[in-house]
């Protein structure tokens, strides 16, 4: 039997991974009801833990979730027993047969690869790649936005720049206009002017 087929009559219930007993039936090739007589000749092999009768409750949201067809509908006049993994397992010494082995143990796998799949989820690529945009997106924007600071701050220096060497040649050209000598210098030129 197909892994895929198994792992779809797996459900989550009391947040237990469970298989309703119509479905292990019908994979056992057995009806629901001889399945059920079987296991209550054997009750003390399932405990709670490997076997427990759904409510009337979870029986309804269990029948909402699910899009029934008529054929699918009949039988469900009862609320379902719901077996766990555990007690998949212990139905295979009840359904005493070779062909009840061999989809037992499909049956096991397809728990085993169902658990795998809940701690082990597929990686979102689209996601992740979407995440990484984002994360060089902001980066960019950071970047830009360090840049554009970076420029304020050497324009304003460079106006501080051009303006000190403004006053500066303001100050030379000061400076550099011809001024009447004074002083000793003045004195020796009268001499020459003399002589």
């Amino acid at each position: 039997m197909e892994l895929s087929i198994i792992r779809d009559k797996i459900h989550k219930i009391r947040n237990i991974q469970v298989m309703l007993d119509r479905d292990l039936a019908e994979i056992y090739g057995v009806e629901t009801r001889m399945l059920n007589q079987a296991v209550k000749r054997n009750i003390e092999r399932f405990p709670s833990d490997f076997m427990f009768q759904l409510t009337d409750e979870e029986f309804s949201y269990w029948r909402s979730q699910i899009v029934m067809t008529n054929s699918i509908n009949m039988g469900l006049r009862r609320k379902p027993y719901a077996f766990t993994e555990l007690g998949v397992a212990m139905l295979s010494s009840v359904l005493n047969s070779k062909t009840a082995i061999q989809i037992n143990i499909s049956i096991m796998r397809a728990f085993v690869a169902v658990r795998q799949l809940l701690l082990n989820p597929p990686i979102d690529k689209v996601g992740e790649l979407q995440n990484e945009v984002r994360e060089l997106k902001q980066y960019v924007e950071d970047v830009f936005s360090d840049y554009n600071d970076i420029n304020e701050d050497t324009r304003i220096q460079l106006e501080l720049i051009n303006k000190s060497l403004a006053e500066l040649q303001a100050k030379n050209k000061a400076l550099d206009k011809p001024r009447n000598p004074i002083g000793f210098h003045a004195i020796e030129e009268r001499r020459k002017k003399r002589e």
